[in-house]
């Protein structure tokens, strides 16, 4: 009989939190059937059933529930033993897990590659784009060694590294270009376009407008701010973006960007990562290199 090993544990953990064959299959980065037959094969090897079965979801039998999580604290331990002999061996080198928030990804993730690429040539940057609660979730989990977020998480057992504050721009119809900036008030006024649910961006957008979230308002939501200053150009609103976005974003859509009134709002991005993990130093040194491209980025 084959023995239980950490293969099937990390599968077995992905769709635990997926709950779904399909995109646990994504994330581990192999087949539906293969994944299928690396569970039905734990669960050969338990002798018991970690899965329901049944339509596009699942569900996971009480041995399932209560397997999932040890399995991750077995596999975030084994990483952090992996991590433990990676420092002692000096300079920074192999696989680091990196998570990035969409609203910062796109703008920030080149001239980080290429920096971390110039100070730790040992380093294999592995990037991978969420929103901030499965960031938060798959740091948790020993799935990503740290993640760039707008602070705070407020999450005890996570280090907080800030690295740079920057504001938000108001993006509206070039029509609009010399009218006056209004203030929060008459944001609240206006047909305001924001990220979908899940953003941390969203929330802070609504938190400066002192505005409601709820579905009985006239909200329109896009999925990313590319498609919200598209939104924009069509008339349909007004947006708000960071201020790391405005360039890229804006240029090709018809549409002005102006500063808001004083007190502007702004966020706070930094970089988190386990307080456990051994890699810690070595992660402050590279979080002071994504400092270094957010301010280059700025400066473009």
């Amino acid at each position: 009989m084959n023995a239980l090993s950490m293969r099937h544990l990390r599968y077995f953990t992905a769709l635990a939190e997926q709950r779904h064959f399909g995109r646990a299959a994504e994330v581990c980065a192999i087949s539906q059937p293969a994944l299928s037959l690396q569970i039905k094969e734990l669960e050969s090897i338990l002798g018991a059933a970690l899965v329901e079965r049944g339509g596009r979801q699942i569900r996971l039998t009480a041995l399932g529930e209560a397997f999932a999580p040890r399995a991750r604290d077995i596999l975030r331990g084994v990483d952090e033993l992996m991590a433990l002999a990676r420092a002692s061996l000096g300079p920074p080198s192999g696989p680091v897990r990196i998570g990035v928030i969409p609203t910062v990804a796109p703008y920030l993730l080149p001239g980080i590659i290429g920096r971390m690429a110039e100070r730790f040539p040992l380093v294999d940057l592995r990037p991978r784009e969420a929103v901030t609660p499965k960031l938060v979730a798959a740091l948790s989990g020993g799935r990503l060694d740290a993640a760039i977020v707008a602070l705070p998480v407020s999450e005890p057992a996570l280090t907080e590294y800030p690295l740079f504050e920057e504001e938000f721009m108001l993006v509206r119809p070039v029509a609009d270009a010399g009218k006056p900036v209004p203030d929060s008030e008459h944001l609240r006024e206006m047909r305001l376009l924001l990220l979908e649910e899940g953003h941390c961006f969203r929330d802070q957008a609504i938190a400066f407008c002192s505005m409601s979230s709820d579905p009985a308002r006239d909200l329109l939501e896009g999925s990313s701010l590319s498609t919200l200053v598209q939104m924009v150009g069509a008339g349909l609103g007004v947006t708000l973006i960071p201020q790391m976005a405005a360039a890229l974003e804006t240029r090709s859509a018809a549409v002005s960007v102006a500063r808001l009134a004083s007190p502007r709002p702004t966020r706070t991005i930094g970089m988190i990562w386990r307080k456990s993990n051994p890699l810690a130093d070595h992660l402050a040194a590279m979080a002071e290199v994504v400092g270094e491209a957010a301010i280059t980025a700025s400066r473009a």
